[in-house]
């Protein structure tokens, strides 16, 4: 288990490296290729530079000569086996993502451009295993090895893994992403389908050597023994497992998977266990599933982006059994219970039937329907004779009022006094004239008679009756 290295332990790795590199330094050397060993001086092949006057080509007594490819050498080997694991806090700076996928970056105390720094590379592998996004300026945590890289003569850590400094920069992490996901509508209550009541096919996304898959079938065969199930096996952890995930969920969506529901789960774990369904591209993945999704990861206390983003949550691997499908034997009981109750429904509503049957055969209209027949044809009679007796009294009435009224209105009648031999003049504006004092000789009238009338002229006139 990688841990983090104390400085005084560093410190103290230190001084045994300068110690250890001083004691190689007199017990070794390493002559150039094709250089003939000094002889008669007792050197042992020992060869070295005099630093005379004559251009330092005779090496002094006991002084070693190294080319740059061996110090190189003795250096990687010495550090390599003396910081074979070592886990460096710091700040990331000149991080730089080239084309092959490797990250490389420096780690420095912080504080200024005169603290100290090492460089950090973290090869392709590693970068697909991070669980955050590593940005200029992080504080970070860096566990791997330390590796001199020869052709440029600098040490550096490969790193085998690397975490934000402390859970605070990971639950940041974490926030940030949900939030950006919920303004995106992902974890909208109001876009949850409901489960199928009794779902044709189940799909199961987990691991196949996992204890969460049993722990589902155990829950859903107990509750329904003739369920079918179909399995999609993927990683539910480490390297790979997200895009295997994503896999799967798009897979169960397609008509080929023919499944009605989606179960998606693993077991408990610890924060980077289940931080594979805590991924953006699985949390897209599972609300873009086109069948409705049971999130089932990790036992009640663990909390994943994914259970926002499903239909639904269990709270542990058995619970989604107990959510995808009912309990069969209790549906039975409740079956056998609806079919007494409707029994009973039916019988009370035969029984009323019957009685109101009873009681309508024991109507006289029911029992005896002829006599029924003639009384009421009797009775029509009855109504047919009062009915036009009533009529001919109302048609006396009005014929006696109509003589009344027909005598006031002849009484009223010009015409009838004309008919006694009167006479009535009109001008020709035709206004009845009603005084002789205002007529003049030869003006012209018109005279209505009881027949008839004529055009007169006037030829005297008298004021007077005679």
């Amino acid at each position: 288990m990688l841990r983090a290295c104390p400085l005084d332990v560093l410190e103290g790795r230190r001084i045994a490296l300068q110690e250890a590199m001083h004691r190689r330094k007199t017990r070794y050397s390493f002559p150039n290729p094709g250089e003939p060993p000094a002889g008669g001086s007792g050197q042992s092949g020992l060869t070295g530079t005099s630093g005379d006057a004559q251009g330092g080509s005779v090496p002094a007594p006991g002084e070693q000569v190294l080319s740059v490819g061996e110090i190189s050498r003795g250096i990687r080997r010495i550090l390599e086996s003396s910081f074979t694991s070592v886990a460096v806090r710091g700040e990331v700076t000149g991080l730089g993502r080239p084309g092959s996928g490797h990250v490389y970056f420096n780690l420095r105390d912080g504080g200024g451009l005169q603290e100290a720094q090492i460089a950090v590379v973290l090869w392709r592998e590693g970068v697909l295993r991070l669980r955050f996004r590593l940005d200029e300026g992080m504080r970070v945590i860096v566990r791997g090895r330390i590796a001199v890289y020869e052709p440029r003569g600098i040490y550096q850590v490969v790193a085998e893994r690397i975490d934000p400094d402390g859970l605070g920069e990971i639950a940041l992490a974490l926030d940030r992403l949900k939030r950006k996901l919920a303004q995106e509508g992902l974890f909208d209550p109001g876009r949850k389908r409901p489960l199928p009541f009794l779902p044709e096919r189940i799909g199961i996304i987990t691991s196949p050597s996992g204890a969460a898959l049993w722990d589902i079938l155990r829950s859903i065969y107990r509750r329904h023994p003739g369920a079918r199930v179909r399995i999609i096996p993927v990683r539910v952890q480490g390297e790979g497992a997200a895009e295997e995930i994503v896999a799967a969920l798009d897979f169960a969506g397609s008509p080929e998977a023919d499944v009605s529901v989606v179960i998606v789960g693993r077991g408990g774990g610890s924060a980077e266990d289940l931080w594979a369904f805590n991924e953006e591209v699985v949390v897209r993945a599972v609300a873009a599933c086109r069948v409705p999704m049971i999130s089932a990861i990790g036992h009640e206390v663990d909390f994943t982006l994914c259970d926002f983003a499903a239909d639904a949550r269990a709270q542990t691997p058995t619970h989604a059994g107990e959510l995808v499908v009912p309990d069969v034997e209790a549906l039975r009981l409740h079956l056998g219970s609806l079919e007494e109750r409707l029994l009973g429904a039916v019988l009370r509503k035969a029984a009323l039937c019957g009685e109101a049957c009873e009681r309508l055969a024991s109507r006289p209209v029911l029992r005896h329907p002829r006599e029924q027949v003639l009384l009421r044809a009797r009775k029509l009679d009855d109504l047919g004779r009062r009915l036009w007796k009533e009529l001919y009294s109302i048609h006396t009435r009005w014929h006696d009022k109509i003589l009344v009224f027909s005598g006031r209105l002849d009484a009223l009648n010009p015409l009838a006094v004309l008919r006694r031999g009167y006479s009535v003049a009109f001008d020709v504006d035709g206004k009845v004239v009603r005084d002789a004092a205002l007529l003049r000789a030869g003006q012209a009238l018109r005279v209505v008679l009881a027949k008839g009338s004529a055009a007169v002229r006037v030829e005297s006139i008298e004021t007077g009756h005679g």
